[in-house]
């Protein structure tokens, strides 16, 4: 199944950390998939902040990763490795990894990988993993959403905010966001949420309450970290919880265990890319079950900001660094 395969490919790599102009375009060998390993012919590659951070030099790979950037990809299978069943070479798949996204050809671990979702492109598809991954184990098995509960997450028209509006209203949640802008309150309200709150003009605390009836919401989907901890604390309801999941105004912060304990508080959070493999494949096996359909019957769908051929990353990062876009930012390979 290899025979065919070139020797070599071009990739993306880290010249040295940096600004987005680090990012060069690199001839490398071929990966070649291990036992339980798959080998896709990348169509497409998912941009994401990791990926900054990483670029930066703040977010090594864990052991054993690859070193290139990108954590998810779409594409076709072009190898197989011994023990795989279920696939065969040249299926349509998406797939997330713990590096190597940036390149023509990227190895990923069968489990981690789950079918392009009829009606949706490959571009598309490459807009799913990371995202729908983070958003599933965080608000649905961590968060434990539910039905008719208030949810609130920051950064409404992230890639996260953006699946994290559409999965939430498909279980029957009400969506508070924060977002920039105008222009990005109203593509969230757009996506379904019920509340767009403009954080640069308006303070999120007092208009959750004053929405609310003073309750607060159930649940808030945090990236923010810093200030933002303590007044999510305030705009928690009784029996509340807060996710993390990154933290750009920053990871120490000062809390009043007082609330936390009043109401009865849960604060947690978690990272995806350390996670293990069979962690990893049984997310994948939760999407395909519950999410997968939806997005075939049209219910839910990636929002594709912009796209950029693969020698074009640095422009995808300087965009990404700009927080002007919303949704999406993928790699055409």
């Amino acid at each position: 199944m290899t025979s065919a395969l070139p020797q070599t490919m071009t990739a993306i790599a880290i010249e040295t950390p940096g600004a987005p102009e680090v990012l060069k375009p690199v001839t490398m060998p071929l990966p070649l998939p291990g036992a339980g390993e798959i080998l896709i012919k990348v169509a497409a590659a998912g941009v994401n902040r990791p990926d900054v951070l990483q670029r930066r030099g703040h977010y090594n790979p864990p052991p054993g990763a690859s070193p290139l950037p990108g954590l998810e990809v779409a594409g076709t299978f072009a190898a197989i490795g011994s023990g795989v069943a279920g696939w065969s070479v040249g299926d349509a798949v998406c797939a997330l990894v713990a590096g190597g996204g940036y390149a023509e050809y990227c190895v990923a671990p069968a489990p981690q990988c789950l079918p392009v979702p009829k009606g949706l492109t490959m571009t598309e598809a490459a807009a799913l993993p990371e995202t729908f991954f983070t958003v599933w184990t965080n608000v649905f098995e961590r968060g434990r959403l539910q039905t008719g509960e208030r949810f609130l997450v920051h950064g409404g028209s992230s890639g996260i905010g953006t699946t994290a509006i559409q999965l939430a209203k498909a279980w029957g949640a009400i969506v508070f966001v924060t977002a920039g802008s105008a222009e990005k309150c109203q593509a969230c309200l757009d996506l379904g949420a019920d509340v767009a709150i403009d954080y640069r003009t308006q303070d999120f605390v007092a208009e959750i309450k004053q929405a609310t009836g003073g309750r607060g919401v159930d649940l808030i989907l945090d990236m923010v970290g810093g200030d933002y901890i303590a007044r999510n604390i305030d705009v928690l309801a009784v029996d509340g919880r807060q996710v993390s999941i990154a933290f750009q105004k920053g990871g120490k912060v000062e809390i009043d265990l007082q609330k936390v304990m009043v109401k009865r508080l849960t604060l947690t959070g978690s990272t995806l890319r350390p996670r293990s493999v069979a962690e990893k494949g049984a997310i994948a096996a939760a999407l395909q079950a519950e999410v997968w359909p939806l997005i075939e019957a049209g219910r839910i769908r990636p929002l594709v900001h912009a796209t950029f051929p693969l020698a074009r990353a640095a422009e995808a990062h300087v965009l990404m660094e700009s927080s002007t876009h919303v949704g999406k930012i993928v790699l055409l390979a």
